[in-house]
């Protein structure tokens, strides 16, 4: 499967594909999401902590609710069962077609949180692989997969390897991989989207990198910051294992997947004795939880169904993404660049931005630090203005990424496609103010 579509009779046509969102598509998107500029505690807000958690659609919540009121379990002989089995069937096939994964020969499980699948994962492939040899992560990472594969490294009596980042680009290429990456390497790790640094990674390209050294690594790639930013299309990244949480996608808590490659699904692993070889899920599923990863596919189709003409979802799916990724450029871009009447976080004095100014590879989240402010410092003032942002600090969670840079703390702004420009020129009057009052 693939995002590349030649042209041809047969060729979706893709309509205003290098467009940002019109005010009026704009209006109905954020129509279509819960406290999009309210927050039930503290009041009008402009909400850009979209990389700590989405805002989630009206649809989730209103679905989930009418079927996690329903007691009925699967796999029993009555009409609310059957209903039930119907719910799950359909949640499972929305998030095949989520991940652009090939229905029949691979797995799609899901856990409480997305940390628990890359953790299951990890552990999986770090027993299963031959004895011996390494294991790879990347400063990079989120301690879902940096810390996971420390432990298993230990665990399994092998080396673990670190490859750097560039603390100029805020990214990590596959260059970067090849010198770490070592002919009996076993298993390693990718994040597609920093958290921290907001930059996306070439998860294809890494991949045929690590497989050219390690042909039989086990490659697993944490996608939880990339899903809300674009298409995802795992089939075309030639890996193993693939991971989302819901709730940074318009879902809910408490509701992780995992895509899982067919060698790897195969692979001892936690599950109950008389269960096929490739199943994973341990227990009964939460149809409420699966509604609700349906009511984001049909969200996506919605908005897809604007930038293209094909009544294939799938297909609706891929323009949705090419159409919030442009959305969102165009946020970013503002942000940074400036208007004729308000600087950007580019030219405000003082302002350290990770990665470049100009860089292509930005999703929807400017990380920056202001010389002679602590990072909680703006949150607060920037809360104190209605805006909700996040501080990263050299901690548990960010401090592998940090130390790099030579940063105690970071303020992050995270977008999504939800936001406004308008919004945008709110944020840089009030880091304007700041900088003039400190």
């Amino acid at each position: 499967m693939t995002n590349i579509h030649a042209p041809g009779a047969d060729t979706p046509t893709y309509k205003n594909a290098s467009q940002s969102f019109s005010p009026e598509l704009l209006a109905a998107i954020r129509e279509r999401f819960c406290h999009v500029d309210h927050c039930p505690f503290t009041g009008k807000r402009i909400y850009f902590e979209n990389a700590g958690g989405t805002l989630t659609l009206k649809s989730v919540i209103e679905r989930g609710s009418e079927i996690a009121s329903i007691p009925d379990n699967e796999h029993r002989n009555n009409l609310a069962s059957h209903a039930m089995s119907q719910v799950v069937t359909k949640g499972r096939q929305a998030l095949a077609t989520y991940f652009g994964a090939n229905e029949g020969d691979s797995v799609i499980f899901g856990g409480e949180t997305g940390t628990e699948c890359l953790f299951r994962l990890i552990r999986a492939a770090s027993m299963a692989a031959p004895t011996g040899g390494s294991v790879v992560a990347c400063e990079l990472e989120h301690p879902a997969t940096f810390d996971a594969t420390v432990q298993w490294a230990r665990r399994t009596n092998r080396e673990w390897l670190k490859v750097p980042f560039d603390t100029a680009s805020g990214r990590v290429t596959a260059a970067d991989y090849e010198a770490v990456v070592q002919p009996d390497t076993r298993v390693a790790t990718i994040i597609h989207t920093s958290p921290v640094t907001g930059m996306v990674q070439d998860v294809a390209e890494i991949a045929r990198s690590i497989r050219t050294i390690a042909p039989e690594c086990y490659i697993i790639v944490d996608g939880i910051q990339h899903a809300p930013h674009g298409a995802l299309d795992v089939e075309a990244y030639g890996v193993d294992g693939y991971v989302i949480s819901m709730y940074k996608a318009f879902c809910r808590f408490n509701n992780g997947y995992a895509w899982v490659s067919p060698r790897l699904s195969i692979v001892d692993h936690d599950r109950l004795a008389g269960k096929p070889d490739n199943v994973w899920e341990l227990g009964s599923r939460d149809p409420s939880a699966l509604a609700g990863a349906d009511e984001v596919v049909k969200y996506l189709e919605w908005l897809g169904s604007s930038f293209t003409d094909s009544i294939l979802r799938r297909e609706r799916l891929l323009a949705a993404g090419r159409a919030m990724h442009t959305h969102e450029k165009a946020l970013v871009t503002r942000l940074i660049e400036g208007t004729e009447k308000l600087p950007g976080l580019g030219s405000l004095p003082r302002v350290k931005l990770i990665g470049q100014v100009d860089s292509p590879y930005r999703e929807g989240t400017i990380s920056f630090a202001i010389e002679g402010i602590n990072a909680t410092q703006i949150v607060a003032y920037l809360g104190e203005h209605g805006i909700r942002v996040h501080a990263r600090s050299d901690d548990a969670f960010s401090g592998n990424i940090l130390r790099p840079f030579g940063l105690a703390s970071i303020t992050r702004i995270s977008l999504a496609h939800y936001n406004t420009p308008e919004e945008i020129d709110i944020c840089l009057q009030a880091l304007g103010t700041i900088l003039t009052e400190h």
